[in-house]
């Protein structure tokens, strides 16, 4: 996939011509390649409810119990242009996939070694395909790196839903110090709480990858401050404890229990890594007890969701 994707030109992808694409060497979840370049054509169309349908297959087709498939790499050139000009209505969900098709197999893990993780294990295969799934991954990602110049003017949607999904999607490129430059000069600028969430945990996803040393006094800089937005300092937080291995300090272990921390929950559900980690409304709850607990599981904190001291253990049960 890699390779095939690769000898695409880019006049290919932006003139949609798809009888110029290997289709038909992949499949995708339920039935031949083929199928896909019609569906994206009906997603870029102007019938409202059939790229409503066709983005639904779409999501069906290349995204399956949390999982990726070859195919689903070779469309992502052609979902950022259709994101890029299509039907706004629809612009969040096919980023979203987009940043699906380019990640692991997240399956709720919101530890601090899983949170910001890309990479999927070597030796995991595609069952129908016997793709390597991280190849898939490479190849997504580098799509988006190769089309950032769709990608980040999407940062300045009047959308929130729309920029923090354009955030996920920043963080998958390999041009670290102009990313980088972006994210950060958008965070100081950005009002919503959700979208500022984003653009952390995008800032510390894409230094973790690229092994920048400065991120972990940036990010601590951000959290220990108290005159930050306090969802500036959450986010913050978890992306300090994804970047460092030290212990929680004392003064970051208060904030993330504070009671009055739950507040925040609802509020920063639509953040997606938190969606990844459990869309039924408790992603923050999830992340913070799985931080702070997983490698001190005699530990007893507050529980800042009500009903008092409770052990990581015992948080675990309620949480799930």
């Amino acid at each position: 996939m890699r390779t095939a994707l690769g000898a695409v030109p880019r006049e290919v992808k932006d003139r949609f011509r798809y009888d110029e694409v290997p289709w038909q060497r992949f499949r995708h979840f339920y039935g031949p390649g083929e199928e896909i370049p019609g569906l994206l054509a009906t997603l870029a169309s102007g019938d409202a409810n059939a790229a409503d349908r066709a983005l639904e297959r779409l999501w069906n087709n290349l995204h399956h119990q949390g999982g990726t498939i070859a195919v689903g790499a070779l469309a992502v050139p052609f979902l950022l242009r259709v994101a890029a000009t299509g039907r706004p209505e629809l612009r969040a969900q096919t980023l979203r996939l987009v940043a699906e098709i380019g990640r692991c197999q997240h399956m709720g893990d919101g530890t601090r070694e899983g949170l910001l993780q890309v990479a999927e294990e070597p030796l995991m295969v595609e069952g129908s395909t016997m793709c390597p799934v991280d190849w898939t991954i490479q190849a997504a990602r580098q799509a988006v790196t190769d089309d950032l110049h769709l990608l980040l003017p999407l940062l300045a949607s009047p959308d929130p839903e729309v920029r923090s999904e354009t955030a996920v999607l920043a963080a998958a490129t390999g041009e670290l110090s102009h990313v980088l430059s972006t994210l950060q000069s958008k965070l100081a600028r950005e009002d919503d709480a959700v979208v500022r969430v984003s653009l952390i945990l995008a800032i510390a996803q894409l230094a973790r990858e690229h092994s920048d040393e400065d991120a972990p006094r940036w990010a601590r800089d951000l959290w220990s401050d108290p005159g930050r937005p306090p969802e500036v300092r959450i986010g913050a937080g978890l992306a300090w404890l994804c970047l460092v291995t030290d212990p929680a300090p004392d003064v970051l272990r208060a904030l993330l229990t504070d009671p009055g921390i739950r507040q925040y929950d609802d509020l920063l559900q639509p953040v997606p890594w938190l969606t990844w980690i459990d869309p039924t409304g408790v992603g923050l709850r999830s992340c913070i007890d799985e931080m702070l607990t997983a490698n001190f599981p005699e530990t007893v904190l507050d529980d800042p969701w009500g009903g008092g001291p409770a052990s990581g253990t015992d948080q675990q049960s309620a949480a799930s």
